[in-house]
């Protein structure tokens, strides 16, 4: 599922079954799951639907390796099959760090737990299934919601940012990983018109395309980055922006 030749070490063993869950005609596109129909083909679909995926998964790796405290616990917040985690696990030498992978869906966690145990990773990993907005969080110097909160209602966005600031030390720091909306209308539509021509050079016919956006409708709700960094600061981070962008995928760093 993971990344690109800047270090073979966040290579994660996952397979590449092809995602043609949109391709059948006849098929109603209901609400997007992360079931195992999902699951079995999730790499594949993540890396042709989301561009930057892969640079932002290795980099979140060496964000860990900066800013990752002894001893402190590392979260990874709607951990799906366990790309982020692998790739701070490798970034990692300290095994006094835990790291908690957290996911609601319990088809993506069996998977993740069988590519876990043919990793070589030093760092303590443990996976919960849980709602990331009930999970405790405790001591922690690094967070990461890769791809995660534009699922979580808007209403409950903040009071989720607001428990993991107050659970990162000190010095601690989230990336948080997302679709955005741009603020220009003119922009916004080019970005939503360059992210589908991206998906059709990765084999993604007009009819998946279509397919994928309406089952996603109402399940991903993206916002814009001003709205991203705003709420950052309510939550009380001291300081949060972009440090990467492709078309209308954004991450943000947020130091506390």
């Amino acid at each position: 599922m993971l990344p690109c030749d800047a270090s073979s070490k966040t290579r994660s063993p996952v397979s590449q079954d092809t995602d043609t869950l949109f391709s059948d005609p006849l098929r109603a596109p209901g609400p997007f799951r992360f079931d195992s129909d999902v699951v079995a083909v999730f790499p594949d679909m993540i890396q042709r639907s989301v561009p930057g995926y892969e640079t932002v998964i290795t980099m979140s790796g060496l964000l860990a390796s900066r800013f990752v405290q002894p001893g402190s616990n590392v979260y990874d917040l709607g951990c799906s099959l366990g790309a982020t985690t692998f790739s701070l696990r490798r970034n990692l030498d300290d095994t006094a760090c835990r790291i908690i992978g957290v996911d609601n869906s319990p088809a993506m966690l069996e998977r993740c737990r069988e590519l876990l145990a043919g990793d070589a990773g030093a760092a303590p990993v443990e996976l919960l299934e849980a709602d990331i907005c009930d999970v405790p969080l405790s001591d922690a110097s690094m967070v990461v919601l890769n791809y995660t909160l534009q699922f979580i209602p808007l209403t409950e966005r903040l009071a989720l940012l607001e428990r993991i600031a107050a659970a990162l030390r000190p010095g601690g720091i989230l990336v948080l990983s997302e679709k955005v909306l741009l603020e220009d209308e003119a922009l916004n539509t080019l970005n939503a018109d360059l992210h589908h021509d991206f998906k059709r050079a990765h084999g993604y016919s007009d009819m998946e395309i279509a397919g994928k956006r309406d089952s996603l409708e109402n399940v991903l709700l993206p916002e814009t980055v001003a709205t991203h960094r705003e709420r950052l600061r309510t939550a009380g981070f001291q300081s949060a922006d972009v440090w990467f962008q492709c078309f209308n995928f954004a991450s943000l760093i947020a130091l506390k």
